[in-house]
């Protein structure tokens, strides 16, 4: 039984005991509901109460930040319908076309909510907290703008499934939206006595109330009976949306600057592979392990490890620095000569314009294989052999061709062409080639006995660096939010945990932090992430969304100010607003179901 069944097993078992405690009685005798349907427990307390009424004093700070927070969500709110919106028409065009996509990880049913665990994207543990930050701040804004604007919050509380999965506060929903009509339930002339004796007691709730809680908090309550005005409830209901905007800028900010300011490339050099009784393996190295020196010379990349080996004669004692889950350790080992039928040659991906290799005729798609005679068993011959090279000096350099290749070819299948290096305007005392050299990812390092994997750290962490510089246009903000899901080429970018991890360390004010500061990393950077879809979902015009309340009183005000008649303005707004939520609702559903559905078709 794998641990999935087991998880799935005593969440099953939870939901049975939370239902059976539920039926009984139990929960409700300790102030816990069930939220709907759902084994999610809603544990109440009215302690801290106090405290929000202590944080709403600057009740003119409030007021400014959820004023602000309804233009925010206003455009979030129309950002959110147009990509909706555009997404179906993506959609649809494509069955018109006949080139429905295929159900994959990016429409999955799973992946389309923000549920860690379910989303496959998204991480467990960083998802949970970044989630119950997204719904505590959330919640609790709400409560605090409720008390700005004279509400009574009736309770607070956690959401509990297992483990805590959020926070609410449970404001009085008559005064927020108005009281609800109530109709008067006569007794039945044969009713019976105990259906009296409970008609009674809803007739004495005042009484009793007056009894338990006293007469000062009945005052108080019927003082603040009265529902708020459509201002004060758009206040109330934009200060969730906006408070997370501000706590994903404040996370983000973190994120990209002091940060990532904090963390450093290690070395590019990971070992992919090892030989069964190579030298490596003799000696202890492992999969997984980052080489970070070779004797007293640092290795950055792959690429340095192999342009070292290739200036020792075989056997020779090497010492290897190498790292893994944060601890170093030495090796000590003889590296042994190349295998004769070893070869890699080097892959010309270009030649540099106006070089003598252009001039030549050498063009992308051919490998070098020997230059004068020597031969280029990888990337790091050539690189060697390049640095004994001086400006003017005549090479003989072999290549073999492309498939397409129209030139003269030899008897052997290579074409040779003689080329006189220029100055090099970088590095003046070696000669200069001119060509770009494939940058393989995975090397082989047959003098050691393993294989190198290359994954450009650094060049991600510059890439993640540069993110902020271009939130200056609309593609900076798909990068961004489209991180954890596209990363930069469709690999995704979880944070730094697993195996990225291994190809970083922490520098400067981190370094003592050790890997606490990944923690920290991946801390804010799902808390931003969450916290801005949470808010931009929240956004949409769909009733029981706010953005849906704050829509539907919007639509009433400006058809009130057209019309100055209550009934009919309560009735065009009910009626649009029930159009937007029907609408979006089966829209979702549509990039939900409609790959499926294309595939039936």
């Amino acid at each position: 039984m794998n641990g999935t069944n087991i998880a799935l097993g005593i969440f099953l078992l939870y939901w049975f005991f939370v239902s059976v405690l539920d039926k009984r009685g139990t929960l409700e005798k300790y102030n816990i509901s069930t939220f709907g349907p759902l084994p999610i427990l809603m544990i109440r307390t009215t302690k801290g109460l106090k405290m929000l009424d202590i944080l709403a004093r600057p009740k003119l700070y409030w007021r400014n930040f959820a004023n602000l927070g309804i233009l925010i969500m206003f455009a979030g709110m129309l950002s959110m319908f147009l990509i909706i919106l555009f997404s179906d028409l993506t959609l649809y065009a494509s069955f018109l076309n006949g080139n429905v996509p295929e159900p994959g990880k990016y429409n999955s049913p799973k992946n389309i909510f923000l549920i860690p665990g379910v989303n496959e994207f998204i991480p467990f543990t960083w998802g949970v907290i970044a989630l119950i930050v997204a719904l505590v701040v959330h919640e609790f804004s709400h409560a605090i703008l409720c008390r700005v604007e004279g509400i009574r919050v009736k309770s607070m509380g956690i959401l509990f499934a297992l483990v805590p999965v959020g926070g609410f506060a449970e404001p009085d929903d008559e005064q927020l939206f108005g009281k609800k009509e109530k109709v008067k339930k006569e007794l039945p002339l044969t009713a019976t006595i105990e259906e009296i004796e409970e008609w009674e007691l809803k007739e004495n709730k005042w009484g009793e109330w007056e009894e338990n809680e006293g007469f000062e908090a009945k005052k108080t309550y019927l003082k603040a009976e009265k529902a708020v005005t459509r201002t004060q409830r758009a206040r109330i209901l934009a200060s969730g949306v906006t408070a997370n905007f501000t706590v994903a800028f404040i996370a983000f900010l973190l994120f990209f600057g002091p940060v990532l300011g904090a963390i450093a490339p290690l070395s590019d050099s990971m070992v992919l592979k090892v030989n069964e009784s190579s030298p490596a393996s003799l000696a202890g190295i492992q999969k997984g392990m980052i080489i970070t020196q070779v004797d007293n010379t640092n290795i950055t990349t792959s690429l340095d490890l192999l342009i070292y080996l290739e200036k020792i004669a075989p056997g020779a004692p090497v010492r290897i620095h190498a790292k893994k889950d944060g601890f170093n350790s030495v090796y000590y080992l003889n590296t042994v000569s190349v295998p004769r039928n070893y070869f890699n040659g080097v892959l010309v991906e270009g030649a540099i314009k106006g070089s003598p290799a252009e001039a030549a005729g050498i063009e992308t798609g051919m490998v070098m294989i020997r230059i004068n005679d020597v031969k280029m068993v990888s990337i790091a011959s050539f690189v060697n052999f390049m640095k004994t090279t001086q400006a003017n000096q005549t090479l003989k350099v072999e290549l073999i061709p492309p498939e397409n290749y129209t030139g003269n070819i030899n008897k052997n299948g290579t074409v040779v062409f003689d080329v006189k290096l220029s100055s090099n305007s970088f590095e003046s005392k070696h000669g200069f080639l001119g060509v770009r050299y494939g940058n393989k990812s995975i090397m082989e390092c047959p003098m050691l006995g393993i294989s190198l994997w290359m994954p450009q750290a650094k060049l991600y962490l510059e890439a993640l660096n540069k993110i902020p510089s271009l939130l200056a246009v609309p593609a900076g903000w798909v990068i961004l939010f489209g991180l954890p899901i596209y990363g930069f080429a469709g690999e995704g970018f979880r944070g730094f945990s697993g195996l990225i991890m291994q190809f970083y360390h922490p520098v400067g004010w981190a370094e003592p932090l050790g890997i606490g500061i990944f923690w920290i990393a991946n801390t804010l950077l799902w808390v931003g992430w969450l916290n801005f879809y949470v808010g931009l979902f929240n956004c949409l015009p769909a009733v029981p969304l706010d953005g849906g309340y704050v829509f539907k009183d919007s639509i009433y005000s400006f058809i009130y100010r057209l019309t100055m008649n209550e009934a009919m303005s309560e009735k065009i707004s009910n009626s649009v607003t029930s159009a937007f939520s029907m609408l979006i609702l089966f829209s979702l559903m549509f990039m939900i179901f409609g790959p499926f559905i294309g595939q039936w078709v």
